[in-house]
């Protein structure tokens, strides 16, 4: 419910209202039977008048608080004018027993059969207010229930994408460290290459130390020790 609904029964009520204020005059040119029938016409009117109100009563219960003040203030206004109409009526043609509340059991009721249908009328048009408004509720409901599953279903293919590009970024790091290890294992190949060429030189440059070494102690024993 909304304030929109409210503007929908305040636009229904003042037809209502329209129709209702052209009674009184219509009233005292009319006699008779005719009198009688736009009674009852009259009745059936503000019946539904009264349940149009109701209905805006309960859209005021839920109306957003901004928008309460004003739609109080209206609704206030209905029902006084409302009651005026009725009074204006009532003090027409007492003799008529006509009221608010249909009077029963004389002979100057108005027509107990005619009020159990205006009655049996009135209930069928409260049930009619309550499913228009169910109605609405539902669909209402259904839209938000289609909007969630929209937004729902663009969230989904936005994670899906998402993963995508996460899948594709993880296979390229693991691509990355795939070349990386083969680097590590070609770099490690080198070093141990690398480690036994300098061992090699060590020990070849050992073994020529010692051999100048022998020659230089030939050399000396010769020269010193055999002359």
């Amino acid at each position: 419910m909304s304030s929109e609904e409210f503007e929908k029964l305040h636009e229904i009520y003042t037809s209502l209202y329209d129709e209702l204020s052209l009674m009184p005059d219509r009233f005292l040119r009319c006699h008779g039977e005719e009198r009688k029938r736009l009674v009852r016409a009259f009745d059936e009117r503000r019946g539904e008048a009264e349940e149009v109100l109701q209905g805006m009563d309960q859209e005021l219960r839920t109306a957003p608080p901004s928008f309460r003040n004003t739609m109080s203030t209206k609704l206030r206004l209905y029902r006084r004018d409302l009651g005026k109409l009725q009074r204006d009526i009532n003090s027409m043609d007492p003799g008529l027993g006509f009221s608010a509340r249909p009077m029963g059991g004389g002979p100057h009721g108005i027509y107990p059969s005619q009020n159990e249908q205006s009655t049996y009328l009135q209930s069928q048009r409260a049930l009619l207010l309550q499913g228009t408004e169910s109605l609405s509720n539902a669909t209402q409901s259904i839209e938000r229930s289609h909007r969630i599953a929209t937004e729902t279903d663009q969230i989904g293919a936005d994670i899906i994408e998402e993963l995508g590009e996460q899948r594709e970024q993880l296979d390229r790091t693991r691509n990355r460290l795939e070349n990386t290890g083969e680097n590590l294992s070609r770099s490690r190949k080198i070093l141990r290459a690398m480690s036994r060429r300098l061992m090699t030189n060590k020990l070849l440059l050992a073994i020529i130390i010692l051999m100048e070494l022998a020659v230089l102690g030939a050399v000396v024993y010769l020269k010193f020790f055999r002359t």
